[in-house]
């Protein structure tokens, strides 16, 4: 049996939610008549503090219909660099929305807003439109990195007072919720449109939910026809996904502890120069310059039985979810003693 590290996306629906998916009343998703995608919709709207939410396959297109939705062609959207819509997408955002975009450097994954009011353009035919400000909740790339409540705000404050639209990608919001105490509606109050993603730490096999007013749903859902139509009887998916709010939220705290006790046994190796700090469930450190490069370190730890993913020359990920344990952390931490102690 492996145990899989790479990504919390990695996880398999448990026999309980398999199991929901037996009792759900199913109808057409596109005439409105699938009662347990609506339930699901009803739900994710009311915990992200919003008027309405539309279902999707997965968080990227979350991403890229929210952006179509706010940008006009030529139009420039602000963001972190590391963020997900500009490593993780294929350059959908000007494929796609036909956006340009300003990524800045941050801290941690996260923006100032003073960064951001430094990149919004004073108005010119001769320039792109800033129109839109996106973050990411968790920063991924930062280690899971959690964004303070208070610099959210001040950050869709500044955006607001120039007239700028505001985005969140919400794909690990949930664990920020559970690492702070702080709601998802309060963390994405400022922000006109916010995604939760049921595929990571929830454990579902398919499925993402993007809300916002009701005017943006409409928008949002007008493309979701453009771009491939409805699911039908979705409900299928989605009694699996209400699956996961019920029974798979609170327990985020555990994968945070596994990463916590992780990062604290390998990070004292002589072959792990650093590690950034540990918010949530991602650990993501940099390899000595005297040991394996990331790739070398993966393909040893594959062959071992445990997947890691590398992020560079020497940079390694690695990520705990639903589907590993106390006893697949130990492995780990037995195969990098090994390889790299």
């Amino acid at each position: 049996m492996r145990s899989d590290f790479y990504s919390d996306t990695k996880t398999k629906p448990t026999a309980e939610m398999r199991h929901a998916v037996l009792d759900a009343v199913v109808g057409d998703e596109q005439k409105g008549e699938d009662p347990t995608t609506e339930a699901l919709c009803r739900r994710v709207a009311e915990l992200l503090g919003k008027e309405s939410a539309v279902f999707l396959p997965s968080g990227t297109m979350c991403n890229e219909i929210a952006l179509r939705v706010h940008i006009d062609p030529g139009d420039e959207l602000i963001c972190e660099r590391s963020s997900h819509i500009v490593a993780f997408e294929g350059g959908a955002p000007a494929s796609f929305a036909g956006a340009m975009i300003h990524a800045l450097d941050g801290e941690g994954g996260t923006l100032r807003p003073e960064q951001v009011a430094a990149a919004i353009r004073t108005p010119s035919r001769y320039a792109p439109r800033s129109r839109l400000v996106c973050v990411e909740q968790t920063a991924n790339m930062a280690g899971g990195a959690v964004w303070p409540v208070e610099q959210l705000d001040a950050v869709a404050a500044v955006a607001k007072n120039a007239g700028l639209a505001t985005h969140m990608d919400g794909a690990r919001l949930l664990n920020a919720v559970v690492q702070s105490g702080v709601s998802a509606a309060e963390m994405a109050k400022g922000y006109d449109s916010v995604w939760l993603d049921f595929t990571k730490g929830l454990g579902a096999p398919v499925g993402a939910a993007l809300a916002g007013s009701a005017e943006f749903i409409d928008r949002a859902w007008r493309i979701k026809q453009q771009i491939g139509g409805a699911m039908r009887q979705s409900g299928i998916i989605a009694s699996m996904c209400l699956h996961a709010l019920d029974h798979h939220v609170d327990r985020l705290a555990d994968d945070h502890a596994l990463a916590t006790s992780i990062a604290e046994r390998i990070g004292v190796l002589a072959g792990v120069e650093s590690l950034m700090p540990v918010d949530t469930n991602i650990i993501i450190g940099d390899l000595a310059a005297n040991t394996l490069p990331a790739a070398e370190l993966v393909a040893r730890c594959a062959d071992d039985g445990i997947d890691i993913g590398a992020f560079g020359e020497r940079r390694f990920r690695i990520v705990t979810h639903l589907d590993v344990g106390p006893a697949d952390a130990d492995a780990l931490v037995t195969a990098f003693s090994t390889h790299l102690g």
